[in-house]
């Protein structure tokens, strides 16, 4: 069952029902300013850190699941309803959502009115702007009053839901009525003491009334679909002190038959240099300029209208550096618009805020921004330097780092702390992807400090040596790294052994003997241990390539001998030197991770598809065989039926879900790009198909999440609800998905001295043309795809045939057009 459908000419989604299996949100910014919207106008907005600088409310784990966001009340003669449908749930003649690209309309019609409202952030503005239609579809005159509304957060997210002692008493406003560009409401709680900065909900016209105490506006034992004032016809003009500060403005509209006329109000974030907060001498009126400047940039709605076309041509640009036309709208649409549009989602948000992330307990992640890095780097490869320096920065001397840290700040979040120690290795996977695209060898030689501490500066190159030697110096018995507090499995805690409730699994060390290993780690290094040698030898330093080689063999060595268990590879060695991911367990026999990792790292892929002998063909089929299921391969199986001690959270989660048993989406892909190292490419297709949300748009009433949005994870096929799809949108799934498909499968990928082509998707697509955009060069590359198993195309570049994939790097401005036959 579906809910709505793919516009791909306009690159949106139309959701036709407010009755989603699931809110379905949107993210409006890409730069400092950011909203969640759900298709119910749910959601809040942020500067920059959800945590730190939050705007407006958000009630996480309510019901309603979807309670809060930005409303527009219509009172038409006592009528009450929401376009939106939340919260007043009144019946609408008409509904309709569409999420685009920064933007979301939400259309509703009752009683011969229609009201549609477009939300965005405009580029290089710290505002959202919510432009509002009202449209007369009947024959006779309507007058109607209609009730925007919003509620402040008191700026600390955490502390807004806490620390209600101090925050019931400090809520402050000030109400501009007459604005030099209609009315306007400023929150300005902790403003008089040490904050700077204040936030503006305006409308661009005079209201005829105001609200800013939300129990005034909603009544006392009211829900939000009950609000008093606007069932009432009229504001309140309330003024909050202390309690609950919200803004809501009151408009009278009148319109003829078949008229239309616009509302544009801006919810923006504003800051002062600390010797101009004031506009007066006594401190009590906040220097209100830069808010005017602001508002007076969207008084009208042709200024709305020319910064939604400016965000539309910003993402056409950035949508032109690589697409597909391959004949199924489905992978076109997953290829071209959606995934990388949730690839710079997951670029700015990390895994911070989102329906599932209160943006309270997370920051950026270390692992979590390099990973993401190579699914954005390609559309914004200045941004990603900049990301690269700011990762960094919060390694240590030792070449471990901070698990998280504040995107506000940009300092470590102690929180988590440190210990991952996959961590390390995947700055250089980072940094490697990020030369591959620019060739800007010169950030290695950038200064960079440790912990953020002046002083202590090395060059970048320096941090990739420490985060290289991190791994060499952290081995255990069997040569395999060590696992620390996890590795990339954050609920895979060898050394935690809690058995107090509450404790957290990831910061909790009961137990440390330097023994429990990491299998994952030892395919990381030797995944990414060629890139970081690659890298010293275009440095002249020729020992340290020569010597960083060896050690990669020596890993490679220690995984065949140590972590291959007859099918499949082990996953790890616990603290007590057993074995994990064995035959010789009733639960957990066998794990996606290592599977996936040591394939893609080259380690046992024997001669081909046909090397019936080679460990890297007998682990891919052992993991389809046990792992498989229609909606993608669980992390592990059989799922844990009871807590391992010694394994820490993974047994947690009952069998099916999460990381016991789960359809964990972000490794589904090594898997796929593993089936196209051994040169399978029908079955990485396969794998590729099952987890991509435009091909799961039919099931939507059985994944319920969004269908343009890759999820962390779906029910496994021990779990009640199988195929269930839990945690939208920040994932490193997006990343690496489109890693697989656009890199491996479609076989478009950057190389430090040219662009590989090196197509291997099966013969379910048996002709396509990729356009890539390359330092500066565009791409077109022609394939005719056999899909044969083992296939490697021919090149034909610039009507001369070619040997290798290696296509060589074209000046900036030319067309290089590529033909590849498979």
């Amino acid at each position: 069952m579906r809910y709505g459908h793919f516009d791909d000419a306009a690159r949106e989604y139309v959701i036709t029902t407010p009755h989603t299996p699931y809110p379905w949100i949107n993210y409006l910014g890409s730069e400092e300013f950011f909203s969640l919207l759900s298709h119910q106008a749910g959601g809040y907005s942020f500067y920059r850190d959800a945590k730190m600088r939050r705007l407006t409310r958000y009630r996480y784990n309510n019901i309603p699941a979807d309670a809060g966001g930005r409303y527009l009340y219509i009172n038409d003669g006592g009528d009450v309803w929401t376009p939106s449908w939340l919260p007043v749930k009144a019946d609408l003649d008409f509904f309709e959502a569409r999420h685009g690209l920064g933007y979301s309309a939400i259309t509703g019609e009752r009683g011969g009115l229609r009201v549609k409202t477009l939300f965005f952030v405009p580029l290089g503005e710290t505002a959202e702007i919510q432009k509002v239609e009202f449209t007369n579809t009947t024959d006779v005159v309507k007058t109607f009053t209609a009730f925007s509304f919003v509620e402040f957060c008191l700026w600390n997210a955490e502390d807004d839901q806490t620390n209600y002692q101090r925050n019931l008493s400090i809520g402050e406003v000030e109400v501009e009525q007459d604005s030099p560009h209609g009315s306007a409401i400023y929150h300005r709680t902790e403003y008089r003491e040490r904050r700077d900065h204040y936030a503006v909900f305006a409308v661009n016209t005079r209201a005829d009334g105001f609200d800013t105490d939300r129990d005034t506006f909603v009544g006392a034992y009211n829900s939000l679909g009950e609000a008093s004032v606007p069932r009432s016809g009229k504001s309140a003009n309330s003024v909050a002190s202390g309690w609950y500060p919200v803004g809501s403005h009151s408009v009278e509209i009148t319109l003829e038959p078949g008229e239309t006329k616009s509302l544009v109000y801006v919810l923006g974030y504003v800051e002062n240099p600390v010797g101009d907060k004031w506009a007066d001498d006594a401190h009590q009126i906040i220097n209100k300029t830069p808010a005017h400047a602001l508002l007076g940039r969207f008084a009208t709605a042709d200024q709305a209208d020319a910064a939604l076309e400016a965000l539309r041509d910003h993402w056409s640009n950035l949508l032109s550096k690589y697409s597909v036309s391959s004949g199924d709208e489905r992978l076109d649409r997953q290829v071209n618009i959606w995934n990388q549009y949730q690839n710079m989602v997951t670029f700015n948000m990390s895994r911070s805020a989102s329906y599932f992330e209160t943006g309270i307990g997370r920051g950026m992640g270390f692992r979590d921004s390099n990973q993401d890095l190579l699914g954005f780097v390609h559309l914004v490869p200045e941004r990603a330097r900049e990301r690269i320096i700011d990762i960094a920065s919060t390694q240590f001397p030792d070449g471990s780092a901070y698990h998280q840290y504040q995107p506000l700040t940009k300092r470590g979040n102690n929180n988590i702390g440190s210990g991952f120690n996959d961590d390390p290795l995947w700055l250089i996977a980072g940094v490697a992807a990020y030369i591959k695209e620019t060739g800007d060898f010169g950030v290695l030689d950038e200064p960079v400090p440790f912990d953020n501490e002046p002083g202590s500066e090395v060059p970048l190159f320096e941090h990739l040596t420490r985060s290289f030697e991190f791994t060499v110096d952290h081995r255990g018995p069997h040569g395999l790294p060590l696992i620390g507090r996890a590795d990339w499995n954050d609920c895979l805690n060898l050394n935690a052994f809690s058995t107090t409730p509450g404790e957290p699994f990831q910061t909790t060390e009961n137990k440390t003997g330097g023994v429990a290993e990491s299998v994952f780690i030892a395919g990381q290094f030797v995944f990414y241990g060629p890139d970081y040698a690659e890298l010293a030898e275009r440095r002249g330093l020729t020992d340290v390539a020569e010597r960083a080689r060896g050690l990669v063999d020596e890993m490679r060595d220690a995984v065949l001998t140590h972590a291959w268990d007859g099918r499949w590879f082990l996953r790890a060695y616990d603290y007590y030197g057993g074995k994990i991911g064995t035959h010789e367990h009733p639960e957990g026999k066998i794990w996606i991770e290592p599977q996936g990792i040591a394939v893609m790292a080259g380690i046992g892929v024997g001669s081909g598809p046909d090397d019936a002998d080679a460990p890297a063909i007998k682990a891919l089929d052992a993991a389809e065989e046990m792992l498989g299921t229609a909606h993608g391969l669980v992390l592990q199986y059989p799922a844990y039926t009871t807590y391992q001690v010694h394994m820490g959270e993974v047994s947690t989660y009952p069998p099916g879900y999460k990381e016991n048993g789960g359809i964990f989406c972000h490794n589904n892909p090594w898997v796929m790009i593993a089936e196209t190292r051994v040169g399978r490419g029908g079955r990485a297709y396969d794998l590729y198909k099952r987890i991509a949300p435009a091909f799961r748009e039919e099931i939507s009433d059985v994944h319920r999440l969004e269908p343009y949005a890759y999820a962390q994870m779906i029910a496994g096929k021990q779990a009640v609800r199988h195929g269930e799809a839990k945690n939208s949108w920040l994932t490193g799934t997006a990343a690496w998905n489109f890693v697989a498909i656009s890199q491996h499968l479609l076989g478009v990928r950057p190389d430090y001295d040219g662009l590989i082509v090196d197509p291997r998707i099966g013969p379910e697509v048996p002709e396509f043309t990729v356009t890539r955009v390359l330092r500066g060069a565009t791409y077109v590359i022609t394939v005719t795809n056999s899909g044969a198993d083992g296939a490697v195309a021919k090149l034909t570049v610039d009507g001369a045939a070619i040997d290798g994939n290696l296509v060589p790097h074209a000046p900036a401005g030319s067309t290089v057009r590529v033909e590849a036959r498979v």
